[in-house]
């Protein structure tokens, strides 16, 4: 079980570099980490707001993928027409570790009332690291260059763009937060060798609120993903707002995993949530305990515009 533990792992690996397939971390709670892939999101809920989110894969799997991100943003200016924030981002899965940092700016144009279409930008910079001459190979018969290499404290810039249109209770954007392909290179013997690249990602998002009794609310969402060499996917997600307070709900991600969704507003400044999701098709389900998600956010709202805010469902 530990020689098939690390050929997992290795197929991974090489998946994500020399078969250039799906690289970037997910979400199951995109819906609240939407600044992560979309700039334009940046001031849109109308107060300083702060997130973090941890992600832990296939639980007990040894060297599973884990995925934490904190970020920050708020409007600025007289008008409110921009939007300011940060993002922080520490991905690892086996031997590679990739932590970022970027920035994100939107402008924000309102159409009408509680109705905005931003544009968003984002620019940072990433470390990263892959030491993937550490795994320990099922078959080396091919002796695969991929796996005798290390990838030590790569640095790498990169910009993002993205739309984001919201009203007070629907919204829907496109993005790519990363449009620099950077190559991957690793070092063997004093040589240096290029092991892949990174590879571009698309992304869509739609969601809204739909009342269906004065104390109950449901909360379709979607967020599509797509790449090169990689087969387009979709995270679907069914949610009910109960009294503006819990939500329950379940998710799919196609050729991937089913779960749920559970979320509580504590206050009316400060919220929970937390997901299960079950590979139901990747062979790593034999030998884990599912992937967990917690989510903590919290908005920063002062007493003389309370009574002048929207509900912020999003």
């Amino acid at each position: 079980m530990y020689m098939k533990t690390k050929l997992l792992i290795a197929l991974a690996c090489l998946g994500g570099f020399a078969a250039q397939a799906q690289q970037e971390a997910l979400y199951t709670h995109y819906m609240y980490n939407t600044l992560a892939v979309n700039p334009g999101y940046a001031g849109s809920r109308d107060a300083l707001t702060l997130t973090a989110l941890g992600r832990f894969q296939w639980v007990g799997f040894n060297g599973a993928p884990m995925t934490q991100t904190f970020t920050a943003h708020t409007p600025v200016g007289l008008k409110k027409n921009v939007g300011a924030g940060m993002s922080l981002l520490n991905d690892r899965v086996g031997p590679v570790n990739n932590t970022g940092l970027s920035a994100d700016f939107a402008y924000r144009m309102k159409l009408a009332p509680k109705t905005f279409l931003c544009f968003g930008v984002k620019a940072g910079l990433e470390n990263f690291n892959a030491g993937l001459n550490k795994l320990i190979l099922h078959d080396q018969v091919n002796n695969d260059v991929s796996f005798e290499t290390a990838i030590r404290n790569r640095v790498m810039p990169n910009v993002g763009v993205g739309a984001y249109f919201h009203t007070e209770r629907f919204y829907t954007g496109i993005s790519v937060p990363k449009v620099i392909e950077n190559g991957l290179y690793a070092t063997q013997y004093s040589n240096t060798i290029n092991v892949g690249r990174e590879k571009r990602h698309y992304y869509f998002i739609m969601g809204g609120v739909i009342p269906l009794t004065p104390q109950i609310k449901f909360k379709p969402t979607v967020l599509a993903k797509m790449t090169e060499s990689a087969p387009a996917q979709a995270d679907v997600t069914f949610n009910f707002l109960i009294n503006d307070v819990v939500t329950v709900g379940g998710m799919y991600r196609t050729g991937d995993a089913w779960g749920g969704l559970f979320g509580v507003n504590l206050t009316e400044q400060f919220s929970l949530g937390y997901s299960f999701d079950w590979s139901s098709v990747n062979r790593t389900g034999r030998y884990n305990s599912g992937s967990h998600e917690l989510m903590l956010r919290y908005d920063f709202i002062y007493e003389k515009e309370r009574r002048i805010k929207s509900p912020r469902y999003f």
